[in-house]
């Protein structure tokens, strides 16, 4: 598979160009996918640079360059993020990339159930070893907690409504296929939002399935530890809980938001902002590539500090 079918990757020079490659740095690429950003970086690498590229998911493996020595791929969730930095000796990086969500070939992949476009397994695993799936959420969750995961990482105003009838359904039997669950939720839909509104209830259950929100708390975590002075912080965030996470990590230093002052009343952060604001693909690229319309690129640089999180 061309690299291009696999993944187009969103807003790829302006985030390559925030890291500020230098020609003997240390990289990470955490979202590997089809590879476009690692080659991207690999481009402005000289010979003594290096770039580890992290992914979970098997299929991204297959588009590793070969006989490329100043690159090494790490099949494993970016939540690991430390260890293998030190494992590898790479604690002392010069940037670190996370293009977050999900890729292009995700869900163009009828069979990884991501899409709602195909009637597939309801399966939304991004390492396909992993246990949970999408259809033991669905068969398994209480009402409660189908309504929580909804309502918190769907963002949906009609999250207990879909959970009643997710339980209702289940007295027939277990939910299997994708369209299972869509049969049973489009009439409950907002009229005119409906595909925004499934976009929502696939984006909850894939969030969940994944723990996804766990694993990037655990990865911002490490990035502080990670990178050495000077080192940039990259990412690309495609919804609110994620890009919230995000932006208090790079202003207060912990994904929480949880501000800490020295005695002058002065924020105290390992990072600082680059820019002066988030930045957005152009209106060109969001007509292109249409899964880059919610993205949103943020960069921080980590300074020198005491003040640890």
């Amino acid at each position: 598979m061309d690299a291009t079918e696999y993944h187009i990757p969103v807003m790829l020079q302006e985030s390559i160009d925030a890291l500020s490659v230098k020609p003997d740095g240390t990289y990470f690429d955490l979202t590997y996918g089809g590879g476009g950003h690692s080659r991207e970086i690999l481009r402005r690498l000289g010979g003594k640079g290096k770039l580890y590229g992290f992914d979970q998911d098997a299929d991204a493996a297959l588009q590793v360059p070969k006989g490329e020595n100043r690159f090494t791929f790490i099949r494993s969730n970016f939540r690991f993020l430390e260890n293998w930095a030190r494992f590898y000796k790479a604690t002392d990086a010069d940037g670190i990339l996370a293009d977050l969500g999900v890729s292009s070939h995700h869900f163009d992949t009828p069979e990884r159930g991501f899409s709602f476009r195909f009637d597939s397994p309801l399966d939304m695993r991004m390492n396909q070893n992993a246990s949970l799936t999408a259809s033991d959420v669905l068969n398994g969750y209480d009402e409660a907690k189908l309504t929580l995961l909804l309502k918190h990482y769907g963002e949906l105003s009609g999250a207990r409504r879909i959970a009643k009838a997710i339980i209702k359904r289940r007295e027939r039997g277990p939910m299997h296929t994708v369209a299972d669950l869509t049969s049973i939720v489009e009439p409950l839909l907002t009229r005119g939002r409906e595909k925004k509104e499934m976009a929502k209830l696939f984006q909850a259950l894939r969030i969940e399935v994944n723990a996804e929100m766990e694993a990037l708390s655990q990865m911002l975590q490490a990035a502080v530890k990670v990178l050495k002075p000077g080192g940039r912080l990259v990412v690309l965030t495609y919804h609110s809980i994620e890009d919230r996470m995000v932006k208090n990590l790079m202003r207060d230093g912990n994904v929480e938001g949880q501000s800490q002052q020295d005695f002058f009343g002065r924020r105290l952060s390992p990072f600082k902002s680059v820019g002066t604001k988030v930045m957005v693909p152009s209106t060109l690229e969001q007509e292109v590539n249409p899964r880059s319309r919610s993205a949103k690129l943020r960069v921080a640089e980590r300074i020198a500090t005491e003040f640890e999180s």
